[in-house]
């Protein structure tokens, strides 16, 4: 299988949905549960395998306790960072 290469924008898009999931104190099977989803569900948007359209990433947002608002703001930071 080919490596997938990310732009610095999706690394950082990657890192905080996960971050979001660890700070909420879930592990990827109860981030999952909580979403109704398989535990590959979380596997594969963290590792981007597959992407979250905009509804399902409000959901995540608010499964983690954030709002996606919190949730832009946060992003857009770790982008203007670089």
């Amino acid at each position: 299988m080919p490596k997938i290469h990310f732009s610095s924008q999706s690394r950082k898009l990657l890192s905080l949905l996960k971050e979001i999931r660890q700070e909420a104190g879930y592990n990827q099977v109860e981030l999952a549960k909580k979403l109704g989803k398989p535990q590959s569900f979380v596997s594969k948007y963290e590792s981007g395998e597959r992407r979250l359209d905009f509804l399902e990433l409000r959901e995540t947002c608010f499964a983690c306790g954030l709002s996606l608002e919190e949730f832009s703001r946060r992003y857009e930071e770790s982008v203007n960072e670089s």
